[in-house]
């Protein structure tokens, strides 16, 4: 017997960690790559199928309008370890599982995290609330369905910042780009891609400084 439970325990010690290892498929389609890959068994094949249909759609055109040169292959994993919403790092992009679960309509997650794909700061020398925020307006700007996620650009409240980052900082980028200067928001992250960004590019672009933008903003938000 005690031959039979140390076999036993060694057979379960080996199979482990195949028992942890990710389904995975690949797909290509528009010269892209994105493999998919789910520990999570209970992965709802509709929302899988959503997941990959929009990373094609939006994936395309975020690298059309802001970085041709971004990665053509792209990893999608589905993990039961991670607790947050979602990550992105080095090409591959971790969902929650708990989050797919909770909030299956929030299908442009994909859309804020493949722009940090696209955006492909490295060591950038601008600000957090900067890429977060650019990475909101993308999601803003080419979500494809925002609505049924009942996701929206926040109405201005007097606690607010642009420094908020976020949905806070998207919409005062819409406001730019609608109201001040089409084409700002590309151009401050073709910046902070080549590490040339400074505060003074808003100047240079706009006519005002981020504080003087703001302070616009403020007496008429509309957007």
């Amino acid at each position: 017997m005690k031959k039979l439970t140390l076999l036993s325990t060694i057979l379960i010690i080996l199979i482990l960690p195949f028992a942890s290892l990710q389904a995975q498929e690949v797909i290509k389609k528009k010269g892209y790559t994105l493999t998919f890959e789910s520990n999570f068994v209970e992965l709802d094949p509709k929302l899988k199928k959503r997941l990959i249909e929009t990373f094609f759609v939006v994936y395309p055109k975020l690298a059309k309008e802001y970085n041709p040169n971004t990665l053509r292959d792209v990893k999608f994993s589905v993990d039961t370890n991670y607790k947050g919403v979602a990550a992105t790092s080095n090409g591959k992009v971790t969902y929650s599982s708990i989050w797919m679960v909770k909030h299956p309509e929030d299908i442009d997650v994909v859309t804020h995290e493949v722009m940090h794909i696209v955006q492909d700061y490295g060591r950038s020398v601008g600000p957090g609330w900067l890429t977060e925020g650019v990475a909101d307006y993308a999601r803003y700007k080419f979500g494809v369905d925002n609505a049924g996620a009942k996701w929206a650009l926040p109405d201005l409240k007097p606690e607010h910042s642009y420094k908020n980052s976020y949905r806070i900082t998207a919409r005062f980028f819409a406001w730019i780009e609608k109201n001040v200067k089409a084409g700002t928001i590309k151009a401050v992250d073709a910046s902070l891609r080549d590490h040339t960004y400074t505060n003074a590019i808003w100047a240079s672009l706009t006519g005002k400084d981020l504080d003087g933008l703001w302070a616009d903003y403020v007496k008429n938000p509309q957007i």
